[in-house]
This record gives C-alpha cells, structure tokens and sequence, in this order.
C-alpha cells in the first residue's frame, strides 16, 4: 500500500494551476530531477536526464555565443559611428592649417588616441618656416624613411594600415615627450602619381589599443578619406 507525502492544500492548488512556474525555475527542476534519481536508485541510468544536462550545456555555450556576437556588433557600430565622426570632423576646415590643428584636436579625441601625427616625405626639412607654422602635427622626413619606418628596416611588403604595439616611440615621429606612446596605427597615405606617400600615425598609450589581430577595414576606409583631403591642400 503506497501513501503520498502530505502537502500543502494551497501550494498544490498553485503547482496544478500554474506549472510553467516550475518548468521556468531552473533550480526547481534540477530539485525534482536529482530526487528523481535517488528514487529510482544507483543502478539505473536516467537517460532523460542526461540528455536534459546536454542540451543544457549547450543551451549555455549558443548563449555565450550570442552575447559574444551582439557585443562584438555593438563594437563594430560604435566604430563606425567613431570613424565616420572623426571624417566629417576633419572635412569641416578650409584651409590647411585649421586642418592641422583639428587633427591634433577634435579627430584626435573623437578617435580617442592620445597623439595624431602626419609625416609627408620630401626633399624640404623641418627647419622650412612655412612648416614650422604648422605646428607639432606635421613633420618632414626624407624620401625612403616612410618604408624603412613601417617595416622597422627590415625591408619587405608594405601594408596600407599597420597595427602594432611599441616598446620605444619613435622620435622622429613622435617628437621627445612620446615615450609613453605604447601602440600605434600607421596609416599609410597615397597623394597620387610623381608625388612621395606621406603617413598619417595615431598614437596611444594604452598597449592594447592597436594590436595585429585586429581588423583594419574602417582604418583603411578612413585613410583613402583622408588621402582625398590632402589632395585638396597638395594641389
């Protein structure tokens, strides 16, 4: 003769009349399906409930992945909105010295990097007046040194946009107070036919801020923007 364990009258009327609230409740299923076990004994292997503990782990893996991938996409929209700020930012000034400035300003923090330098190849030096009025942003090298500077001497391939960590800010590039410059995006820059590239560089001090691993198709689109923009200047 089997009895039932006593119950509430009231809890058993709410169990009856609203069971999706078990079913919902995690903790509360796996209440029932370990005293489930323990009635049926050691020796006998709930298939069911295996199968349960499965699809719950992978039920936890697709929503992992998912809000992997809904962050990522959040990411990715916020990068845009930021490379697309920073253009329009930079295609407001008239003249080439507003240009500069703004470069060093505004794009540089709508960007959040921590120094925006623009290194353009030539036969003319720093010392030029008409270049020393352009302020800090814009500098002067040889031709050759955009090359040797991207590929750290080593020679080899150039790529448009290279992403890198530093261990020692270049001073040429950066001026003295760059040490605690600790990643770099170098942008190379395309002026068009008979004329030398030039490099757009954005610094940060954060290490992690440009690495190799990360993807370049908005640095990319920004810099043939940026590109157009010179040619406005270069004549």
């Amino acid at each position: 003769m089997s009895s039932q364990p006593d119950i509430d009258d009231a809890l058993r009327e709410a169990i009856i009349s609203r069971p999706d609230v078990i079913l919902d409740d995690n903790d509360l299923m796996h209440a029932l399906i370990a005293a489930n076990e323990k009635s049926m004994g050691g020796n006998i292997v709930d298939l069911r409930g295996l199968a349960m503990e499965r699809l719950e782990a992978r039920l936890d893996r697709l929503e992992d992945t998912h809000r992997s991938v809904i962050a990522a996409a959040y990411e990715n929209l916020a990068g845009t909105n930021q490379v697309h700020r920073a253009i329009l930012r930079m295609l407001d000034p008239l003249e080439f010295e507003p240009f500069l400035r703004d470069l060093g300003g505004e794009v540089a923090e709508i960007l959040r990097v921590d120094e925006v330098k623009l290194v353009l190849e030539s036969v003319q030096n720093d010392n030029d007046p008409a270049i020393k009025r352009m302020g800090d942003v814009l500098s002067v090298a040889e031709p050759g040194f955009i090359d040797s500077y991207l590929t750290q001497g080593r020679g080899g391939g150039v790529r448009q946009v290279t992403l890198r960590q530093v261990q020692t800010a270049d001073p040429a590039i950066y001026g003295a107070p760059g040490d605690w410059i600790r990643s770099e995006a170098c942008l190379k820059l395309d002026f068009g036919d008979a004329r030398l590239p030039g490099l757009l560089v954005l610094g940060a001090e954060d290490p992690h801020m440009f690495g190799p691993q990360q993807g370049t198709d908005l640095l990319a689109f920004f810099t043939g923007v940026f590109e157009r923009a010179m040619r406005r200047w270069l004549g």
